[in-house]
């Protein structure tokens, strides 16, 4: 006869391991909705940091060109043109620029420029390019080398000030204008302006066109960046004679000029 106690060894009933294991997999999913959540977080961020960046490098090439703008040729002294790419605003400029060093021999400090749009090789991007050419030709809006200075625009529109006012467009390449018998009533159709307004729009999160919005709120995604560019050997009207302003920061989601002291408007 056994008069010893027994020992009675008891394990987790099917209840306990199923609350222990629906316990554990909450705990697993908020943990993977964190990392989640922080991973995308740093992808938008990592995003609109090169998006800044982007912009601002663009802004300063296209800034220091536009300053030491000078006479692209007899015929055509500077060409701004108002275009689109399908829904794109998308406006090119042709200037000549002593912004530039010699590389080879028998150029000097004059370099023919153009800035414009093109359809990039992601769909439904476009990137911003410069055209340089440093040697005298008899089309100064062709030849030279092509350079991509950004990527992801959604817009690029350039305006142009005379000193009293502001214009889409400026000279008469086609001849279009030559009806104005007055170079009072159409400044614009020859010589330089005083200064450039330029403002790009960026594409923030650089989706493609299928994944992009669409609708009245699709625009409301895009990025503004806006800045003046004054022509320093630009002849200097009336309106912006007193002046000495260089253009204004560049800045994100916000129009942010530089109004000269001669009384440039907004």
């Amino acid at each position: 006869m056994n008069t010893g106690r027994q020992r009675v060894q008891r394990g987790f009933t099917l209840i306990e391991l199923m609350v222990s294991v629906a316990v554990m997999s909450i705990i697993l999913a908020a943990a993977y909705v964190c990392f989640s959540s922080g991973v995308s977080s740093q992808r938008l961020v990592e995003g609109r940091v090169d998006m800044v960046q982007n912009a601002r490098v663009a802004m300063a090439i296209l800034t220091a060109d536009l300053r030491g703008a000078c006479p692209l040729s007899k015929e055509v002294e500077f060409l701004g043109m108002d275009r689109m790419l399908g829904e794109i605003e998308a406006d090119n400029i042709d200037f000549g620029t002593h912004n530039y060093t010699p590389r080879r021999s028998g150029e000097g400090d004059f370099c023919e420029v153009s800035y414009f749009l093109a359809e990039s090789p992601e769909p439904g991007q476009f990137s911003l390019w410069r055209r340089r050419n440093p040697r005298i030709s008899f089309d100064p809006m062709s030849g030279g080398e092509r350079t991509e200075i950004a990527r992801g625009l959604r817009g690029l529109r350039f305006e142009y000030y005379d000193g009293l006012d502001w214009y889409d467009e400026w000279g008469d390449v086609d001849g279009r204008g030559q009806a104005e018998t007055s170079a009072k009533l159409r400044t614009n159709l020859s010589g330089m302006p005083e200064a450039v307004r330029i403002t790009f729009w960026f594409e923030p999160d650089r989706q493609s066109t299928t994944e992009r919005p669409a609708g009245p709120g699709a625009d409301e995604a895009r990025v503004m960046f806006q800045t003046v560019a004054r022509l320093n050997l630009a002849p200097m009207t009336l309106g912006g004679a007193s002046s000495s302003s260089q253009g204004g920061d560049t800045s994100a989601g916000e129009t942010t000029q530089g109004t000269p002291a001669g009384g440039m408007p907004q």
